[in-house]
């Protein structure tokens, strides 16, 4: 009788609920419509309700509100009015309620201690944040005392006592040496919860004179140290074994009182010789399974996560050999209050009704009150249409003026909650959300849904017409959902045409037109057929179709449900697939896939692969299927079928196929049941209650499968209690405030008799409640609505039918709807590795604010500016996810020497939390990229103009330009490497005093501070020199023609190459002859012709070091330099012999020592004057010639 009762009292609580939500106006997620509607004040963010600052740094007080108009900010300290604008050292961030207090820059974090409390209000109500405590941390410093040594004589107890500075928060202790090690801690030896050290019985290892005791306080990341314990113990006397006796608690009982779902720790440490063994015991209970843990040698009790049903006595028994001790510590768990129902926001049309409901548990029974609009409702504004009923604010007839925002606080002297719930009450004409004349496209025969979103308020009503004038649709014929949609449930090609729904309250009426057209399905009018196949064989599957003419189709071909081989034998054409050159390969199922933009049909056929017949007389083929099917020996579980095989084909039987069909359930669909080898023609079948059976058979050979038999006689089995329950249950909410169960349900032959239905059960984990059940029909998903955010629920779900249950179902966890996070990471520090890694650090949100089940940490993550260009860009964000509780990241691919900021998110099921605030930090340089551009430009007889652009990416500050380059021959060796370092303000240079007529490579790249960019070359020819080219070539023709074969490159012409080997050859005979004649001290004759006439424009060879000289610039004046010619006693300048890098930066014409200096060299004279020093009569060089040729 009493469940019955609980059962009535909860459909009540049911029915009321859903009279709340019925009452109350459903607002669509259309972002356009929730930017246009009025909407009370929303705190969205805000600190906890106990927050110790850290001294050292900003206070930072959330606040975070939204609503329409946004919200206005103010707040109160310690219960009056804090005006922020009279202290220099607070602000309130722009559109924000946050408070930062400046201590950086002079202010103490213990002025502003005290209660605080934020109002977020605009013209339709105003809500409030917790009372937020701020509290400075402190780390004390360790009173001063003088510590006498302890002497102890062995066998005893003893207890170092700690006694740490009381702290904010507490410190936590231990005990180190003055190493900086750990003491090691055992049975004998361990650490009281209160910080003290205790020895069971002391040995002669226990004498040192560094028991060092530490507090470290973590809010101020300090660590405090008392004064070292010196303990010597001694052996005067022989040591006797003691029985146990208690070191804490002292005397046989104690009282413990703890909050529910905080962690209970008891501890027993007694002292005796030998060490005694500590055991734990609940009197007249268990102790709770999967929450109950043991610490510090099972002299501490650990129950976690504890409720009302954990208050007990609670023993521990200390015992050695000589005896035991105990003490009884007596529990009583209280509990600070939590919702069971918390109020919800309200949005409600002019002369509605609603209700407000506001409903929490605690121990003790906390106290409910209510404000409006932060102000206690006794004396808030009266409103006509509000009754305040307890727990319950009933609404009637709300006119718009009852907007407000309502706040319920349930408290007893062990904490408060909080909730703001505003009730929104709006005036709007109708509205409709779908676009206009939007075409929805469907084939003949299957349903058609026509949407026609809408809001208004009041709640308009919805009507459908076909066609702009058309009469209003009625009947069986259609479907009208509350949300507006219309469905056709089968459409017809008379269906197509125009719609029109028309939405209407008493502030107005709109309407919008849908179209709706219906085509033809596509279809398969020849479907490709079985095919058997000998071997190297050609076959052709067919597939010619039938579809809508304004659809477009896509024919696509599968062997065995996997794309065709890439093989070119396999030939799609429009309407068939062939195969050329069969092999036993394409033994398979071959299905043709038609798919248009609205359905898809398929069809398949089997190719079965032959060998070629020995003789032509025998023919293979599969068998011919089995008939005279019987059943015999019928039982409520089992019957025996029997039959006659089929002819074999010329391939053996090697096994049946038994399928069965449940007319009952699944009438005109067959079921695979059992297969048995092709020697057997009975076989024992097993059977299910409440099925309607008939059997047939397949018989299987090499070729393939046979056509199914002919069905058995039906046999219809017995009705039974279900033998199974439903598989797959799961609990997961949809909704913060409800848990959606599904399950798999039973198939038809399952059910073992009529009346299928299942049983629901479900009750809140660890909560001592009773189960609440309901039975519902054959479906396969049951809400339970009302529910706490994300708590774990035992669920279970039972199958019955008309005879009785199914057995007891087995209990799964389930967890109500996830929330978003509440809090973000705090402590978000972020480590630059190098200009492009960064390492990002934070500490993780408690679990309890997650509100869901804990995904991973989200890093948001832009650059905000280039440092080098100090310009802004458009900030692209990037995202990087770590999955579970990671509590560190690395950020690859950053931008050196730039400007980034982040935050970091939490991320559940439900979605993401709330940003940390974010984090500024900044790349190193790194090298640069490459210049823009590279362009060579101005060749002339010995310069080059080099101009470029700066890299595109810098990547810091540029300090300069490396140039580098070098001469490249005929035949294309590299010649000696010169560097210039140019200033990073350039832009152009100027090469001055090359080589004519000279290929060279040139290296270009950009240095920072932090090394050399990647480089970028380029290659360019100075031009020959005119004159020279007109005393060597003599051209018959103008100077045009001698100008223009300037261009050619004659070094890569074929009869270049073999004149340049013919002059080689005679210049080595020339010098062997000459040889030979100095060797018999005469001179030969082209010598002596050669000194007679003398040219004054060719210089001689250079016989030290045996190169040539070169022709001079026509309009070169400038004095021989740098040993041109060779002083007639064969010696060389010393000053001649060498030059500096500095000469081929003033623009000298040069060439390069072997060292890589650069040598400026010149070998013009002016025609008939005399150079300088001694001049040579050696004869002319045909090579220089021809050197001034190319």
């Amino acid at each position: 009788m009493m469940k019955k009762r609980s059962i009535s009292a909860s459909k009540a609580s049911l029915v009321l609920f859903l009279c709340q939500v019925i009452s109350a106006l459903d607002v669509p997620l259309d972002s356009k419509l929730l930017e246009e509607l009025s909407q009370p004040p929303t705190i969205t963010q805000q600190s906890p309700k106990d927050y110790i600052v850290d001294p050292r740094e900003n206070i930072v007080i959330q606040c975070e509100a939204k609503g329409k108009p946004p919200p206005s900010f103010s707040w109160t300290r310690n219960g009056t009015h804090f005006d922020i604008d009279k202290d220099a050292q607070v602000t309130m961030k722009p559109n924000s309620g946050t408070l930062v207090i400046n201590i950086m820059n002079g202010g103490k974090a213990e002025v502003y201690e005290g209660v605080y409390q934020c109002t977020a209000r605009n013209e339709r109500g105003a809500a409030i944040s917790n009372n937020i405590v701020i509290r400075s941390s402190r780390s004390p410093l360790w009173t001063k005392e003088k510590l006498e040594p302890n002497h102890v004589q062995e066998g005893d107890s003893l207890v170092l006592h700690c006694r740490p500075p009381v702290g904010l928060p507490p410190p936590i202790i231990f005990w180190m040496d003055n190493a900086f090690q750990r003491l090691p801690q055992s049975e004998r030896v361990s650490q009281g919860l209160n910080g003290d050290l205790y020895f069971s019985n002391v040995q002669p290892e226990d004498t040192r004179e560094d028991y060092i005791c530490y507090a470290r306080f973590n809010h101020t990341q300090t660590i405090q140290q008392k004064q070292p314990i010196s303990v010597k113990v001694f052996s005067t006397k022989p040591v006797t074994e003691k029985q146990p006796i208690l070191l804490t608690p002292t005397g046989s009982t104690s009282t413990k009182v703890e909050l529910r779902g905080n962690v209970l720790l008891l501890e027993c440490i007694a002292a005796g010789l030998p060490t005694p063994v500590i055991r734990w015991i609940k009197e007249g209970g268990e102790l709770p399974a999967n929450r109950t843990f043991f610490e510090n040698f099972k002299k501490t009790l650990k129950i976690i996560d504890v409720s009302e049903a954990d208050s007990g006595n609670y023993k521990c028994v200390a015992r050695n050999i000589l005896g035991s001790v105990h003490h009884v510590i007596s529990v009583t768990v209280k509990a600070a209050p939590y919702w069971i129902t918390a109020p919800r926001n309200l949005v409600l049309s002019p002369g509605e009704d609603g209700t407000l409901i506001c409903r929490a548990n605690g121990n003790p029974k906390p106290n409910i009150s209510w404000l409006a609009n932060g102000v206690p409702i006794a004396i808030a504004p009266e409103d006509p249409s509000r009754k305040v009923d307890g727990d319950t604010i009933i609404f009637s007839h709300v006119q718009e003026r009852s907007s407000a925002v309502y706040q319920c606080n349930a408290s007893n002297e062990y904490g408060y909650l909080l909730a703001n719930a505003f009730v929104n009450v709006l005036a709007e004409p109708p509205r409709i959300l779908t676009p206009a004349n939007k075409l929805y496209q469907v084939i003949a025969d299957s349903p058609a849904l026509l949407d026609c979103a809408y809001f208004g308020s009041p709640k308009p009503e919805v009507e459908w017409f076909k066609g702009v004038k058309g009469s209003i649709l009625r009947g069986n014929e259609y479907i009208f959902h509350d949300n507006g949609t219309l469905e056709i449930p089968v459409a017809q090609k008379d269906s197509t045409g125009t719609y029109t729904c028309v939405a209407r309250n008493e502030l107005g009426k709109i309407q919008n037109e849908v179209q709706l057209e219906v085509k033809d399905p596509t279809m398969i009018i020849k479907q490709p057929e079985y095919k058997v196949i000998q071997r190297y064989g050609q076959v052709s599957f067919e597939c010619i179709i039938k579809h809508d003419s304004t659809l477009l189709p896509t024919v696509m071909w599968l062997k065995d449900n996997d794309e065709l081989p890439d093989d070119e034998r396999f030939l799609v054409g429009k309407d068939n697939l062939t195969i050329m050159n069969v092999t036993d390969k394409d033994d398979g199922t071959y299905t043709c896939i038609v798919n248009t933009t609205l359905d898809s049909v398929s069809a398949s056929a089997v190719l079965t692969v032959v060998a070629a017949p020995p003789t032509p007389a025998i023919i293979y083929a599969r068998p011919n299927p089995p008939f005279d099917l019987e059943l015999t020996g019928q039982l409520e579980r089992s019957v025996e079928l029997s039959w006659i095989p089929g002819d074999e084909n010329n391939s053996p039987i090697t096994n049946f196929v038994i399928e069965y069909e449940d007319g009952l359930h699944e009438p005109g669909v067959w079921h695979y049941q059992t297969e048995v080898p092709g020697t057997q023609t009975t076989v024992q079948l097993k059977l299910s209650p409440y099925v309607n059976y008939s059997f047939r058979v397949i018989a299987v050979n090499e070729i393939g499968r046979s056509q199914p038999s002919e069905p058995s006689e039906q046999y219809l089995t017995k009705s039974a209690n279900p033998d199974e329950n439903p598989s797959n249950v799961q609990g997961i909410g949809s909704e913060p405030d409800n848990l959606v169960i599904t399950w798999e349900s039973l198939k038809g032959f399952q059910s073992n008799g009529p009346g299928l239905q299942y049983k629901v059960s479900w009750r809140q984990k660890d909560v001592d409640d009773e189960w609440t059940s309901v039975i519902v029909a054959n479906v396969s998903k049951y809400i339970v609505s009302g529910t706490p955010t994300f708590v774990p629920y035992e669920i279970k779900v039972q199958a019955l039918n008309d005879l009785g249950y199914a057995p007891e179902p087995s209990e799964v966890i389930g967890h109500s709807g996830e929330d978003l996070p509440m809090v973000a990471p705090g402590n978000v520090q972020v480590h630059v590795i190098n200009s492009t890694l960064a390492k990002v650090h934070w500490d993780p949100v408690p679990l309890k604010t997650v509100r869901g089940h804990l995904q991973g940490y989200k890093v948001y993550y832009w650059k905000v500016q280039n440092l080098s260009r100090r310009s802004r860009r458009h900030v692209e964000k990037k995202i990087l996810t770590f999955r579970g509780n990671k509590t560190f990241g690395m950020l690859p691919g950053l931008e050196p020497y730039s400007s980034y900021k982040l935050n970091v998110r939490v991320v559940n099921g439900k979605g993401e939390g709330p940003a940390s605030p974010d984090k500024v930090f900044k790349t190193p340089e790194g090298v640069p990229s490459s210049p823009s551009f590279l362009k060579i430009t101005n060749p002339t007889l010995d310069s080059l103009t080099l101009e470029w652009g700066s890299p595109t990416h810098p990547n810091g500050v540029l300090t300069s330009y490396i140039l580098k380059f070098q001469p490249i021959n005929n035949t294309h060796e590299l010649g000696p490497l010169v560097e210039i370092r140019i200033p990073a303000n350039e832009s152009s240079l100027i090469l001055k005093n090359l080589n004519y007529s000279t290929r060279y490579k040139f290296y270009f790249n950009a240095q920072t501070s932090v090394g050399s960019g990647s480089q970028i070359t380029e290659e360019a020819v100075t031009i020959m020199d005119e004159g020279k080219m007109a005393g060597i070539l003599r051209p018959a023709v103008g100077a045009g023609k001698a100008m223009a074969s300037r261009q050619v490159d004659i070094a890569t012409q074929g009869w270049f190459i073999g004149l340049m080997c013919a002059v080689a050859l005679l210049i080595l005979i020339l010098l062997i002859v000459c040889f030979i004649r100095r060797n018999k001290g005469g001179k030969y004759p082209v010598k002596e012709k050669e000194d007679a006439h003398a040219d004054p424009e060719i210089q001689p060879m250079k016989e030290d070091d045996g190169t040539f000289g070169e022709y001079s610039d026509a309009e070169d004046h400038k004095p021989l330099k740098k040993g041109s010619r060779t002083p007639s006693d064969r010696t060389v300048k010393k000053e001649d012999s060498d030059d500096s890098l500095v000469d081929y930066g003033e623009g000298v014409n040069g060439q390069f020592n072997e060292d890589g200096s650069f040598i400026g060299q010149y070998s013009g004279k002016k025609e008939k004057e005399p150079a300088e020093g001694n001049e040579s009569s050696e004869a002319p060089s045909p090579v220089n010639a021809m050197n001034s040729f190319v």
